[in-house]
């Protein structure tokens, strides 16, 4: 049946559908009891979210975070975001991600966040090597975000910069620091899908306060971040937030990003595909972004159910992840 479903999906380049979604996750739910984590999550009684600080900030947020791409960039539907958006923070979500390049995603969460700033760890990034540019953007964020600081700024898929341009003077890591120190942001961080020694060299400069990559069951046989970022996120207390936990974008980008398949973890493995990411050491956080509205409360009932995997159970996903990965291939970029 396994290798079955793998042919399908790398035939056809879809990802589960929102009928099997709903079909089918409920058995992954179902198979899940309330629990905590030796890395630092703490739950009470089943109705609030599982926490941990997210490293040396010191900041607690949720072990689920509110990723915002797929609903800003592919939907285009204001309405039906700020809706969304507003249903996963009132149901305990505190980390939220977004990006300026994410479409319409930052002008909904200024609407949402009007009456719910207090309640969340925000997020935003800057896709861009230059200060100059960077200025820009950011700028336009605030603005947009309605607010006059973010908890955090991610120099956003590093893995593609001209590091060099990164650390110069008029680079966008001193600008980033000069809004570090202006309150504007709290923190630094680094986001991406591809070459994890980009993000290596750029720990070194010990300016960095977080971390964003891929971290999944099947592309850790790809890109590998656990064997390669995650130890030294550990010997820093980084922050480490992993993306793409289920193997791709829920829902997927309909006429968007040729190349980037949707999700490709069947739905009653779901709940254990979140636990893979939560279980590594040195993971604070999953991000992850919904498409519906159902999905996003998926999400977060998977992630109010949290336990960490058995022996058995991971030793299965993985063997499925192995099996996955060459269908996969390096889709979001060079490897190194």
């Amino acid at each position: 049946m396994r290798r079955q479903e793998l042919d399908r999906r790398q035939a056809t380049g879809a990802g589960w559908s929102r009928r099997e979604f709903l079909q089918k996750t409920a058995l992954a739910g179902a198979a899940l009891a309330v629990g905590a984590t030796a890395g630092g999550a703490s739950g009470s009684g089943g109705s609030e979210l599982p926490t941990r600080v997210l490293g040396r900030t010191g900041a607690r947020v949720t072990i689920l975070g509110l990723g915002t791409a797929p609903i800003g960039e592919a939907r285009g539907d204001l309405a039906e975001a700020v809706k969304i958006f507003s249903e996963v923070i009132d149901r305990g979500v505190s980390y939220v991600d977004t990006a300026r390049i994410y479409g319409i995603a930052e002008e909904a969460l200024g609407q949402v966040l009007a009456t719910r700033r207090d309640k969340v760890f925000l997020v935003t990034k800057c896709w861009t090597d230059s200060g100059q540019r960077a200025q820009q953007m950011f700028d336009e964020s605030l603005r947009t975000l309605k607010t006059d600081h973010v908890d955090l700024v991610h120099i956003h898929n590093i893995g593609n910069k001209n590091l060099d341009k990164v650390l110069a003077k008029d680079g966008i890591l001193e600008y980033l620091l000069r809004q570090k120190e202006a309150g504007k942001t709290r923190f630094i961080g680094l986001s991406g899908h591809e070459r994890p020694p980009h993000f290596v060299k750029m720990l070194e400069t010990d300016q960095i306060d977080v971390v964003m990559n891929v971290m999944n069951y099947a592309d850790r046989n790809i890109y590998d971040f656990e064997g390669t970022v995650l130890p030294e996120c550990r010997k820093r207390d980084i922050g480490v937030v992993a993306m793409k936990v289920y193997a791709g974008i829920k829902g997927g980008f309909p006429n968007h990003r040729k190349g980037w398949v949707g999700c490709n973890t069947p739905p009653e493995r779901m709940g254990q595909a979140l636990a893979y990411a939560l279980d590594l050491e040195g993971v604070h956080v999953a991000n992850v972004g919904p498409f519906t509205m159902e999905q996003a409360i998926q999400n977060v009932e998977l992630a109010r159910r949290y336990k960490p995997l058995t022996a058995d159970e991971r030793q299965d996903l993985l063997a499925f992840g192995r099996e996955l990965a060459p269908t996969l291939g390096p889709r979001y970029g060079p490897v190194a």
